[in-house]
């Protein structure tokens, strides 16, 4: 395994094959996330090829396909999982049933998850339909698809096991999950954080981090939570439109002046844009998962595993690419006259 060669020429790449696979509902962060995405593939980036989603509420997908849609891309699939992983809606998944005067506020055809294929079926299909070591996995969410894609036999879609199948098509696997420096609290006092991806399906995470097959970058909590959303961005930079699913999901979240910590969109920017320096790596190693969730790295010179470290001189760089990306608008918006 090769982590020089990992990457090709930033004049040389072609857009990004992605799959994203999130828990939506539980933190506005991933319908950031999706929105960068979003703008990255306008921009000739990346190619969002499926989302499959870990959080077991039916509305999880439905308003998945309302952010895919307001991109003007609908028709990407989507899958979910069964799990029973935090089953209530969330506080804004719900906006994907808002009605204004007996219409959808947000146009959408996948109206719940039980309409949905099942995460495992979508990732192998997308997977096998893939040129081999092309395909970037953002993962931002719990452990559960991707785990149970390794476990996954061979099927109508590839012949391949599931592990075989990942080592064969996926390039790289960036995760936001884990912690990897002592978190202040609230009075100071560092501590070690078992970090919420984690401890939700500590057995898939101990699967993924024992098991996967390519390399791996991690995103620790330490590095979204010390690059924050600026909340006067919720404000200004969406209202180019009367309603829109990234800026009314934040507000529905946690409302402004509340400034959100950035932790899914930062795995989505070094996945995509992985030459840009927005972060540091950390020498190669391997991450082990406790069994109580906590997160540890061990340092190795052929190990499999690199997280981000973020500098203090790269935090203003990065929070305007993910403000500027994240508030892009559709491709062919028409902007008005004081947009």
């Amino acid at each position: 395994m090769s982590w020089g060669a990992s990457f090709a020429n930033a004049d040389e790449r072609q857009p990004v094959p992605l799959i994203f696979d999130t828990d939506i509902g539980n933190d506005c962060d991933d319908v950031l996330a999706m929105g960068v995405i979003h703008a990255l593939q306008t921009r000739g980036e990346c190619e969002l090829l499926a989302v499959t989603i870990t959080k077991d509420h039916e509305l999880a997908a439905a308003f998945t396909d309302v952010v895919n849609t307001f991109y003007g891309r609908g028709d990407i699939p989507i899958g979910v999982c069964r799990s029973g992983v935090t089953p209530e809606p969330g506080r804004f998944n719900v906006l994907a049933a808002q009605k204004d005067n007996g219409n959808d506020r947000y146009e959408h055809d996948l109206r719940s998850g039980k309409d949905a294929p099942d995460a495992v079926d979508v990732l192998r299909k997308t997977l096998a339909s893939q040129e081999d070591g092309s395909v970037v996995i953002v993962q931002v969410g719990f452990s559960t698809n991707l785990a149970n894609l390794l476990k996954s036999p061979a099927d109508k879609h590839s012949d391949l096991s599931g592990l075989e199948l990942v080592k064969k098509k996926v390039k790289l696997l960036s995760i936001m999950a884990g912690a990897f420096r002592q978190i202040a609290n609230n009075r100071g006092q560092l501590y070690d954080h078992k970090e919420y991806n984690i401890v939700k399906d500590i057995p898939a995470a101990k699967a993924i981090a024992k098991d996967w097959p390519t390399p791996i970058v991690w995103s620790g909590y330490e590095i979204g939570k010390n690059l924050t959303y600026p909340h006067m961005s919720i404000l200004r930079d969406y209202q180019y439109v009367p309603h829109h699913p990234l800026s009314e999901a934040y507000i529905v979240y946690n409302p402004p002046p509340h400034d959100r910590p950035t932790w899914d969109l930062t795995s989505v920017l070094h996945a995509v844009r992985p030459e840009h320096q927005y972060f540091d790596l950390s020498a190669t190693g391997r991450v082990h998962v406790a069994d109580d969730g906590l997160t540890t790295f061990e340092e190795s010179s052929n190990g499999r595993d690199r997280y981000l470290i973020l500098r203090e001189e790269q935090k203003g760089r990065a929070r305007e690419a993910l403000v500027q990306l994240s508030s892009q608008p559709p491709a062919g918006h028409q902007p008005k006259a004081d947009d």
